[in-house]
């Protein structure tokens, strides 16, 4: 299929069509405009209900969202900038990726949470009741399945408190999600919703569907004997300043064995730190190390935490694991979206995995983004793959 675009040629992006009918689209052309034009051209756009779009930060965000309300002008569209697509040709760090959830066998409602930073429990409250009551707009179906999709701003450093509110209104439906990201760099990501960009925002989505559905949560990394304990902080900033007592870098770079001066994002994917909450290990994932030898992490941090190294098990073996176990619990898996930590993508890159933990991923039909963070109900987790298996027939609540 093709199209035009003020006289240019554009040819369709690639796409695959799953039997629950969600339709897939990639592209990786540089421009906004074609990107969009070319996501438009080889999707079926009579049957979406729906569009979650997944985009490079290179895109000029305004621009990014002009061209999707031009080329789909009766079609909601949502989704964030990321710090890398997974497509079914693997990962990129260019272009975009769109999930087209169609009009038969989904419903999909949508709302952006501005000004996150003073978000109250109530706010939260009040936001799900009002996706719930368009929902139950239409009689509900016993074997309907809901779960909730978040996005939130990467750099806000409030998704704690976010996906606390929000869980706890939800209730009985799951969430899962990623924070929007921007390659690394750190400077600005975006939240894109029916035509305009935001910052300091959230989306959050809530799907209901008659396919089997099972949201996950999933890790490779194991505790060891070597303990941090965060001695000075601040946590409005999520920077640990002292560990045990010493510079936090050094001391980090100390457990780890790694130069003082050599610290890197691909050191801190190869030797995460965790925290131990209620008998299970959540990673708290390091950002970057600064020029006073202070380290930000991806997530809230305080002093007293104790963090214990912890060392990675082989990320392909244990991902298939998990698949393979979601593949048996919805009877068959027609399509994962999958919300990734870009640390284990650094992790891939060092361990020269990384071509088979694509392979991986396509075999199973996993498509997302790699994140600066990831949610999983009520919990904000690091150096985690999260997301929601849908199976390819119509069944029976599976969550």
């Amino acid at each position: 299929m093709k199209t035009h675009l003020k006289d240019t040629m554009v040819q369709a992006a690639s796409t695959k069509t799953h039997s629950c009918g969600i339709q897939i689209a990639w592209t990786e052309e540089a421009s906004a405009e074609l990107a969009v034009s070319s996501i438009a051209a080889a999707l079926d756009c009579s049957k979406i209900a729906q569009l979650l779009v997944f985009f490079s930060p290179i895109f000029p965000f305004d621009i990014l969202a002009q061209a999707f309300t031009a080329e789909f002008p009766d079609i909601p569209v949502a989704g964030c900038s990321t710090a890398g697509q997974i497509s079914p040709d693997g990962f990129s760090d260019a272009g975009l990726v769109a999930v087209a959830f169609p009009k038969k066998g989904f419903r999909v409602v949508s709302k952006v949470l501005s000004d996150i930073h003073h978000l109250t429990v109530e706010r939260g409250a009040e936001i799900v009741r009002e996706l719930r009551a368009q929902l139950d707009k239409s009689p509900q179906s016993p074997n309907l399945n809901r779960f909730a999709l978040s996005f939130i701003d990467g750099l806000s450093n409030c998704e704690e408190m976010i996906v606390s509110a929000l869980g706890w209104a939800l209730n009985d439906i799951p969430l899962v999600g990623g924070s929007a990201g921007d390659n690394m760099l750190l400077t600005r990501t975006a939240i894109l919703h029916n035509g305009e960009t935001h910052q300091d925002a959230a989306l959050l989505m809530l799907v209901e569907t008659g396919y089997a559905v099972r949201t996950f949560k999933h890790d490779n990394f194991e505790p060891t004997d070597k303990k941090l304990v965060v001695t000075a902080s601040n946590s409005e900033l999520r920077t640990v300043l002292e560990l045990n007592a010493e510079c936090a870098a050094y001391e980090y770079a100390s457990a780890v064995g790694a130069p003082n001066d050599g610290l890197t994002p691909m050191s801190f994917a190869a030797h995460p730190v965790v925290v131990r909450i209620g008998g299970d290990y959540y990673c708290r994932s390091i950002q970057k190390v600064n020029s006073d030898g202070s380290l930000s992490f991806f997530c809230a941090i305080d002093d007293g935490v104790v963090l214990t190294v912890a060392r990675a098990r082989d990320l392909v073996s244990s991902a298939e694991k998990e698949l393979l176990r979601l593949d048996r619990d919805v009877g068959g898996l027609d399509l994962v979206l999958g919300f990734e930590c870009v640390l284990r993508r650094l992790d891939s890159e060092t361990h020269q995995t990384k071509h088979r933990i694509c392979e991986l991923y396509r075999r199973h039909n996993l498509v997302g983004f790699h994140t600066y963070g990831e949610q999983f109900n009520s919990m904000h987790l690091n150096q985690t793959l999260t997301g929601v298996a849908i199976g390819g027939e119509e069944a029976a609540c599976v969550r």
